[in-house]
């Protein structure tokens, strides 16, 4: 391919050391992909979802002169002069990492713009001064991963896992490394979402927790002081919430499932496996009524005769609040099934939308939330109507379960860290 010598100078400063050798099925509803793993290997590594390791574990960064280097798996030492301004993402939680740290204005790329941007200014809106301007945004999965999208946005950081990349239909590993020679390194990690092993079987793969790797981007930015201060945020409410759950034994049992378009089966998900997509659930310590299923990859699907054998408390429906599902829609579709109906989440109107898997930290905070209250309403206080399509409830302050006010100030820098 042609490479424009002029703009791609300027990007080569951004330079990764010692990068490893290096998508379909991402709504629920759409089969797997040949990139998924099939979740039976696992890391020595403990998925830190509770709060900041040290800032030496977690982000193994160096500075020299201008320049900083932040070491990360599976891509290595990255050494970076400056801090990046143009800055890919294909899942969102990328995104959602650098609005949090100031730089989402930086992002040039997400999946699906609409679905994502939607989704998050749905969060954004209960913080004063935080929101995202996604209609420019490039979808970077919309014709599979175009290379030439990645030349014609000439950006300084890829945060997408060139292991991923690389097990693409038409990429290779010679493909990855161009990419980081020519333009810019790549800095992500997708398999930490499941601890799924990755395809081409790198056993020294590590995983990392959702709040490990948005240290790691927080040192890609130079902004450790803010992502302190938003896992400290997140470390308050997830010890506020575990302390006042129940006994096991009481708590209600729940899954989190999608119904599929036509309402024939349901694709499914567990709540408390090793992995950043559970990131909002494994906290809240629920019971998995399908606990005991092994569907052998990220995701499996289940009939109605699966179902009524579980029965669940509580159906939590991923992608719920994003705009690809309408709630009411979902309800009534249950409701008028034989079999549905007699589920008694069903029947007790306790199927309640849920966030997003590709979840940042900020939708992380607001996603616990959700969870604990449509889980634990007589602990936490009743999560609210929801209206489709409509932001993030209104929640009144003192059943808030973290602090509007000090999230924005940190988001927007004009509060204290």
């Amino acid at each position: 391919m042609p490479i424009d010598d002029d703009s791609c100078s300027t990007r080569r400063r951004f330079v990764a050391a010692g990068l490893g050798a290096a998508t379909s099925g991402l709504l629920a509803g759409c089969g797997g992909s040949s990139a998924d793993g099939d979740g039976t290997e696992r890391s020595t590594a403990t998925d830190a979802d509770q709060g900041p390791e040290t800032a030496a574990e977690t982000d193994g960064s160096t500075a020299a002169g201008e320049g900083h280097t932040v070491s990360m798996s599976p891509v290595g030492e990255v050494s970076f002069d400056a801090v990046p301004t143009e800055v890919f993402t294909v899942f969102p939680q990328y995104l959602d990492m650098a609005v949090a740290l100031g730089h989402g204005e930086s992002v040039n790329s997400v999946y699906v713009p609409e679905m994502s941007g939607t989704t998050m200014n749905h969060y954004y809106h209960r913080l004063d001064g935080v929101s995202l301007e996604w209609e420019g945004l490039r979808d970077p999965l919309s014709d599979g991963l175009p290379k030439e999208l990645l030349y014609e946005l000439g950006s300084d950081v890829h945060l997408a896992d060139p292991v991923w990349a690389a097990a693409q239909d038409n990429w290779s590993d010679a493909d990855v490394d161009e990419i980081s020679s020519q333009i810019g390194p790549w800095f992500g990690n997708f398999y930490s979402g499941t601890q799924a092993a990755p395809p081409n079987g790198d056993g020294d793969y590590r995983y990392y927790g959702l709040w490990d790797l948005f240290g790691k981007v927080a040192t890609v930015f130079r902004e450790r002081e803010r992502y302190e201060a938003l896992a400290q945020v997140h470390s308050d409410l997830v010890s506020r919430v575990q302390s006042n759950l129940p006994p096991e034994s009481e708590r209600p049992t729940a899954v989190r499932v999608t119904l599929a378009s036509d309402g024939s089966k349901f694709w499914t998900y567990h709540l408390n496996e090793p992995g950043y997509w559970l990131a909002d659930t494994r906290p809240l310590g629920a019971r998995d009524a399908f606990a005991e299923k092994d569907w052998g990859s990220l995701w499996g699907s289940v009939s109605y005769e699966a179902m009524l054998e579980a029965d669940p408390d509580v159906i939590l429906h991923l992608w719920g609040l994003t705009p690809n599902y309408d709630m009411a829609k979902t309800r009534q579709q249950l409701e008028n099934h034989s079999a549905g109906q007699t589920l008694q989440a069903v029947r007790n109107d306790r199927v309640y939308p849920a966030g997003m898997r590709y979840q940042g930290p900020i939708m992380n905070l607001f996603q616990i939330e959700m969870g604990a209250k449509q889980l634990y309403p007589d602990v936490f206080g009743e999560w609210p109507e929801y209206e489709d399509g409509s932001p993030y409830p209104e929640i009144p302050e003192e059943e808030q379960l973290f602090d509007r006010e000090r999230v924005a100030g940190i988001v927007t820098g004009e509060g204290s860290a």
